[in-house]
């Protein structure tokens, strides 16, 4: 399995330049604010959370902080300064004061949009509390002001309490009227489409599921997911502005349909998924499809690959006897795999793998994909398809920032391609993915190429994929090894070797997250049955093994909530679907350690 490549880091050099710029806004503080001043920033000393900030990787501590019970915290990474901001209503051409408290290696404080020009005040080491100030006047038509604070990426995390913006309030204005005419619209087992009259003078509106507001969109229609099937839900949605957030509308409740699982709802309630090597050996040996155990409930053939990168025509070869030589007949096979079947076991062909490159360009390699996919299926008499993109299979391109409506060809038509194969198949199609952290997890701090450029496009090119399949796909089951550090919600990052990093990562797939950060744009929660967690069989199967004693500690806290060590979940699971291995092959090389410990955990 390919290891995840470094997003490539900003030089610090420009630090110099930075600093230089930065100098020139920086002022002292005036004697005293007029009377008819006063103190426009909202919750500046953190004491309410995040409230009124937009933070792109910053939360809220206890310690240290400069005055009252709370303090922020935010960290850098190697492409994300950590940029925490609010916008400010002010009046045109008036003067301000801006003031903060930092701690920290090089941390800023400024104000943007002023209409005249922009400053900022920075501290280049402050290892306690560091009082910063600028000051600007307004444009003359200037209404609103962004105050900041923010690091320097990569340089560790930064500390800033007690912000204060002080001058003339601006004219706020009257929160606009409730919004008419909430109705719902598609329901499925898992989402609920909401629309609504718009409403004069808002700039936005607030949506709100059983009374706790879930997002903020800026159009009259928005499409609520991760929500649990055969359940009844009530939705108000209310408007905003800059003078705040009016009534809530009338309550509209719906109910979504029943879940079919995305297939395989036959499945056990904790099931053992493995790969087998059935196209190669890989210094395992072969193992011969009747002598896989029935511990494995889903079985997955590796590999399928394409006979080009782009051409879409993926072919499934048997192991060669010169390589495998105790390997079994076409015949053999395929009444081997209608054994299992016959055993309640799914079969499936896996598509990609370390060598199997697969990027569908152009609508003729997403036909040919699944005619390709189709006739092997066929052929074999298999369950479904198992989504195993490594490498360069799934970028994203510069202009595709949203994972709900991605723009990108190869992510457009690998899923076009699985909704034709679902709706070929039907309900019991399985349908599962294996991607890297890198393409998933991984998307909580980056997002392809990012705002400003220079980010690795892969990072987090698989989550417009899972999300438009999230009703149709049956397991997800990241690799939780081969994998570099990745940052959990906790702000943290977790590695491989121990139960943590399993416990982490899979909290972000059942908690979902900000999509880079940006708390307008959430990756649903996946529910429980639909995830399973992919560990190494041993240590020669790939970098992140884990002993059986760390296996289980994992599963106790994501199911039970004990053993969890430092990192505090989201919640309780006990549904969650299982374990995913690499590779049945290696764990039988390894006298089926794996296995063993899963039939001990799970009875």
């Amino acid at each position: 399995m390919e290891r995840s490549r470094p997003l490539a880091r900003r030089p610090l050099v420009t630090l110099l330049t930075a600093a230089a710029l930065a100098a020139s806004g920086m002022t002292a503080l005036s004697s005293a604010a007029r009377a008819a001043d006063a103190d426009l920033a909202r919750n500046g000393g953190f004491e309410s959370g995040l409230d009124g900030w937009t933070c792109t990787a910053g939360t809220t501590v206890t310690s240290p902080v400069r005055s009252g019970t709370a303090a922020l915290k935010a960290t850098p990474a190697g492409a994300d300064n950590a940029r925490c901001a609010q916008t400010v209503t002010v009046k045109p051409d008036s003067q301000y004061t801006l003031t903060g408290h930092v701690r920290g290696t090089y941390v800023y404080l400024g104000a943007s949009g002023t209409g005249t020009t922009d400053v900022s005040a920075w501290a280049q080491s402050a290892p306690d509390w560091q009082r910063l100030t600028t000051s600007f006047r307004t444009g003359p038509s200037t209404t609103r002001v962004t105050i900041y604070t923010h690091g320097w990426y990569g340089t560790g995390a930064y500390h800033a309490d007690d912000v204060s913006l002080t001058g003339p309030g601006g004219e706020t204005g009257r929160p606009p009227a409730p919004p008419a005419g909430l109705a719902a619209g598609s329901v499925t087992s898992s989402s609920v489409a909401l629309s609504w009259s718009p409403v004069p003078n808002a700039t936005s509106y607030a949506v709100y599921r059983d009374g706790a507001k879930i997002r903020t969109v800026t159009g009259t229609s928005a499409t609520v997911t991760g929500l649990t099937p055969s359940t009844a839900y009530a939705f108000q949605v209310a408007a905003v502005n800059d003078a705040g957030e009016s009534a809530r509308s009338a309550t509209v409740t719906a109910t979504t349909t029943e879940g079919s699982g995305g297939g395989g709802s036959d499945l056990p309630a904790h099931a053992l998924v493995g790969y087998l090597h059935a196209s190669f050996a890989n210094g395992s040996g072969y193992t011969r499809m009747a002598d896989v155990p029935d511990s494995w409930d889903v079985i997955d053939l590796a590999f399928g690959e394409p006979t080009s990168v782009t051409s879409g025509d993926i072919r499934f070869e048997r192991c060669p006897v010169a390589e495998c030589p105790n390997v079994e007949s076409d015949a053999e096979f395929k009444a081997a795999i209608k054994a299992k079947q016959a055993a309640g076991k799914k079969v499936l062909i896996s598509i990609g793998g370390q060598n199997g490159q697969v990027r569908l360009t152009t609508a003729a390699a997403r036909d040919t994909f699944v005619s390709s996919v189709s006739a092997i299926i066929d052929e074999y008499g298999l369950d479904g398809l198992d989504i195993d993109f490594e490498g360069h299979s799934l970028s994203l391109n510069a202009d595709d920032t949203d994972f709900k409506n991605p723009k990108t060809p190869v992510i457009v038509h690998l899923i076009s391609a699985l909704k034709t194969l679902k709706a070929k198949y039907g309900d019991d199609f399985v349908l599962t993915m294996a991607p890297e952290t890198f393409f998933v997890q991984l998307g909580y701090q980056y997002y392809g190429t990012g705002k400003w450029g220079g980010q690795d496009p892969r990072a987090g090119a698989y989550l417009p994929v899972i999300h438009a399949l999230r009703d149709d796909l049956t397991l997800l089951h990241v690799q939780d090894y081969n994998s570099g550090p990745i940052m959990g919600l906790d702000n943290q990052y977790h590695s491989m070797g121990g139960a943590d990093f399993h416990i982490s990562m899979t909290d972000m797939l059942l908690t979902g997250f900000p999509v880079a950060g940006d708390a307008n744009n959430v990756f649903p929660p996946l529910r429980p049955d639909q995830v399973a967690i992919g560990m190494p069989a041993s240590t020669n199967a790939g970098n992140g093994h884990v002993s059986p004693a760390e296996v289980n500690k994992a599963l106790n806290c994501l199911t039970e909530k004990t053993d969890c060590g430092s990192y505090a979940t989201h919640g309780t699971w006990p549904a969650l679907r299982g374990l995913m291995t690499w590779s049945i092959n290696w764990d039988r090389y390894s006298n089926w350690e794996f296995q063993k410990n899963f039939d001990a955990y799970f009875g």
